[in-house]
């Protein structure tokens, strides 16, 4: 399995003027690594919406890259978001899955599925274009190039050590909510 901050770096080296948006556990992770918090958008209060929102992004910005930092219980919770993203094949959405198997951001719960379910096997099922998944560290940093070169939609599923978040929800620190991220992201997509 791969740490989230290392997997994250390696999303963050081949970002360049990528919208990304971050959800679940991976939007705080996110939030402390990024280099361009005008192109973030963290998702927070919509668990299992990300798809949903990188992908209106993407249609509505089919010239800029648009990367979706998922939860794997988010995923769970809206499956059928790979087979809407598939049909409209945005050739410019990297859709990464962060599958440490625990709805991490609410105790550490184990997401259904967890020990068997593929969702690299779902993606890839549902028709897109591009299917990758990395549980070490030198394979993902060796394939990012290619990754995050490939037309898409492009689904990338990293395997990410579990991490369950311990402080009560209203007492976590360093994650940004959508209502403040969404105006600063608004600016920069229309400039």
């Amino acid at each position: 399995m791969i740490d989230m901050d290392d997997a994250l770096r390696v999303v963050l080296q081949h970002r360049r003027d990528a919208v990304v948006v971050a959800c679940s556990t991976a939007s705080r992770h996110w939030n402390v690594l990024t280099n361009n918090k005008n192109l973030d958008l963290p998702l927070t209060g919509a668990m299992s919406k990300g798809s949903s929102l990188a992908l209106g992004i993407a249609l509505g910005q089919p010239g800029r890259k648009v990367i979706l930092l998922d939860g794997d219980g988010a995923l769970v919770m809206n499956l059928g978001s790979l087979i809407s993203v598939a049909n409209k094949a945005p050739k410019n959405l990297v859709h990464c899955v962060v599958q440490n198997g625990m709805y991490a951001t609410t105790g550490g719960q184990p997401v259904p599925g967890h020990d068997f379910a593929s969702f690299a096997g779902m993606a890839r099922e549902c028709g897109y274009k591009a299917v990758y998944e990395f549980d070490n560290l030198e394979e993902l940093a060796t394939s990012a190039r290619e990754v995050f070169s490939r037309e898409g939609p492009v689904f990338v599923c990293l395997k990410v050590a579990p991490e369950a978040e311990t402080r009560p929800i209203g007492q976590r620190t360093g994650q940004i909510r959508t209502p403040e991220a969404w105006p600063r992201v608004w600016k920069a997509l229309r400039s």
